[in-house]
């Protein structure tokens, strides 16, 4: 019964969310015109999954609703800002900064989410890295080559490590 009432919560907290999107769409405020997107839905979703980890201490919620968020937040950006940075390692950014997320309730994933975010800004800022760094330069290229494969090898090995 506990359970039907957590997941009402959640599914209480979408509704407000999408009820509040579609009120100030219909209210036509100028100042929320960038907001009427569909990258909205995926930012109000990321909210009510974090609103509801904290809240029912649904603290796996708080991993996928960051993500969520993150990527919400990201593809809006990518749609409404022309000084948005555009590059496949702003995902891992955000993967990164939901292990820190999750890290801060459960104690889990300060790890991967600290290597995570680090990776993700020398790949991001790689492309400004001093001429005395081109060995690290030649390093970036291969990552973001064969990145595929790096993240089906993390993936066995966490299979792996679990059992």
């Amino acid at each position: 019964m506990i359970f039907l009432k957590k997941q009402n919560a959640l599914l209480a907290y979408i509704l407000i969310g999408i009820g509040i999107f579609f009120l100030l769409r219909q209210l036509k405020i100028p100042i929320l015109t960038d907001f009427y997107s569909w990258q909205t839905f995926l930012i109000v979703i990321g909210l009510a999954l974090l609103i509801h980890g904290y809240s029912a201490k649904h603290y796996q919620n708080l991993f996928s609703g960051t993500i969520v968020l993150g990527v919400g937040i990201h593809l809006h950006g990518l749609a409404h800002y022309s000084f948005w940075i555009d590059h496949w390692a702003v995902y891992v950014l955000i993967v990164g900064i939901a292990f820190i997320i999750q890290y801060s309730k459960t104690k889990n994933g300060l790890f991967p989410g600290v290597l995570l975010i680090l990776l993700s800004l020398l790949l991001i800022f790689s492309n400004r890295l001093a001429i005395n760094l081109t060995w690290l330069n030649d390093i970036i290229h291969f990552i973001e080559r064969f990145w595929p494969i790096i993240l089906i090898i993390i993936g066995f090995y966490l299979l792996q490590k679990k059992k």
